[in-house]
């Protein structure tokens, strides 16, 4: 099966300079613990609910205005939609990830697929095997 046979292609963005406030706003908003940061649909970073609670409340003075660039992930781990779902969970899983972004063949974001997607859509059994790699400690 491939990935844009599962892949969430509805999905909330921010660029580099949206404030922590509207991401986290979005967030709850959303429901959703992940926000890809994109330039010109391009991602350059990603943002999730840990980044946001781990890098800026550990600041002395936490800055709810600051921009999503200061706090986000800005390596990010993606797949292409015509890949497949085996070879991305296991990506997922050596990579200790719970989503990743889906690009065009020039980098473009199309999407997002989560573990969530793979459980749902594909195999349960496939998504055990690479939550049980995420959740393994190093």
């Amino acid at each position: 099966m491939l990935v844009s046979k599962i892949m969430q292609t509805r999905v909330s963005v921010v660029s580099p300079n949206t404030s922590v406030r509207a991401a986290a706003a979005l967030m709850l908003d959303r429901d959703i613990g992940m926000l890809p940061v994109c330039k010109d649909h391009i991602p350059v970073g990603i943002v999730t609910d840990r980044d946001l609670v781990m890098r800026l409340l550990s600041d002395a003075e936490p800055g709810l205005e600051q921009p999503v660039s200061a706090v986000m992930t800005s390596h990010v781990l993606s797949c292409r939609a015509d890949q497949d779902v085996v070879a991305v969970a296991r990506v997922m899983g050596d990579a200790q990830v719970r989503r990743l972004v889906v690009c065009d063949c020039i980098g473009r974001l199309v999407g997002v697929v989560s573990l969530g997607d793979i459980a749902r859509d594909a195999s349960e059994e496939l998504a055990g095997q690479a939550l049980g790699e995420i959740v393994e400690c190093r």
